[in-house]
């Protein structure tokens, strides 16, 4: 399922070059990809390796912390100096000085077979993070809402009947919700209502066809276009939400991408996550830095993520 010249030209989509390898780190499963435009790092964490990890352009220092489970994913706290983490028991506070887990609360009851996945924070800083069962049982994840308050978090249901719950992001706007749910194949569209972070009106504005892969991490750049990593694809695609059209592909030298994020000082460069999980020893041999973080850029500007409690 390449994302190859010959597809894309069947298709009159755009084709760039190919990315360029930051760090040849061989994750299990890399994902979450954040830029906190406060600490000017890439996060990112490693879902089967257990570890949440840092990237400064600049320094080039990389940071690793073991956290000794499945993490799903990572968002920064408002003042971009500590991490929230969504872990197999729960979501925590992760002290980036001590290393240290504050437990915040726990969305499943399940926790022996389900465990949380990728999320983000919306506009009014509330963290959106979806759940998926290890054997990939359709339809029994979900997608739930935790908004801070001043003791605590209060966690609400906000969609069930999920079989992997994966990118989400919100317009320029900040009136529309996208969501993935990798299994459907597609992006669904919610109004969103900032004031009470609820959603309404579900609809499909983007299909995918398998033959691209499978939708997973996404972002959203300044014109208001989707960026979606395609599992299962070797690129990252860029689409219009308001027609549904393919727009742009970027190849990744690897077979599985899993996330992507736009960060550096100009939010200008594109960071994208992989993984080796389900990576056959074809596939390796063609793309042995397959689970490496890449970048490109692609000519469109990104906009700031939202933190935790905004």
């Amino acid at each position: 399922m390449a994302c190859n010249q010959e597809r894309i030209t069947e298709q009159e989509v755009k084709v760039i070059p190919k990315a360029e390898t930051v760090l040849d780190i061989q994750n299990a499963l890399g994902e979450g990809a954040i830029w906190n435009h406060i600490t000017e790092e890439l996060w990112w964490i490693d879902i089967e390796g257990f570890t949440f990890n840092t990237y400064n352009p600049k320094t080039k220092k990389i940071r690793t912390i073991d956290v000794k489970q499945h993490i799903g994913t990572v968002v920064p706290s408002k003042d971009g100096r500590s991490a929230i983490v969504a872990l197999r028991t729960g979501v925590h506070r992760l002290n980036l000085e001590t290393e240290e887990l504050t437990f915040l609360g726990s969305p499943e009851v399940a926790i022996n077979s389900i465990r949380l996945n990728d999320g983000k924070c919306d506009p009014a800083g509330n963290f959106w993070v979806g759940s998926m069962h290890f054997d990939q049982i359709e339809f029994a994840a979900s997608l739930f809402r935790i908004t801070p308050k001043e003791e605590g978090v209060t966690i609400d249901k906000m969609q069930d009947s999920v079989t992997i719950s994966n990118g989400i992001i919100w317009s320029l706007d900040e009136k529309t919700m996208y969501y993935i749910d990798t299994k459907r194949g597609n992006v669904r569209a919610y109004d969103y209502d900032k004031s009470t972070g609820d959603i309404a009106n579900e609809r499909v504005v983007i299909t995918v066809s398998d033959t691209l892969g499978y939708p997973d991490g996404m972002t959203i750049d300044a014109e208001g276009m989707l960026w979606i990593a395609l599992w299962n694809g070797d690129c990252v695609s860029r689409w219009n939400p308001n027609t549904g059209e393919l727009l742009q592909t970027i190849e990744m030298p690897a077979h599985n991408i899993s996330s992507c994020a736009f960060g550096g000082e100009n939010l200008d460069t594109l960071y994208v996550t992989s993984a080796r999980l389900d990576t056959n020893e074809e596939e390796l041999k063609a793309k042995p830095q397959s689970g490496g973080l890449f970048k490109v850029v692609p000519g469109v500007k990104g906009v700031k993520s939202y933190f935790f409690g905004q």
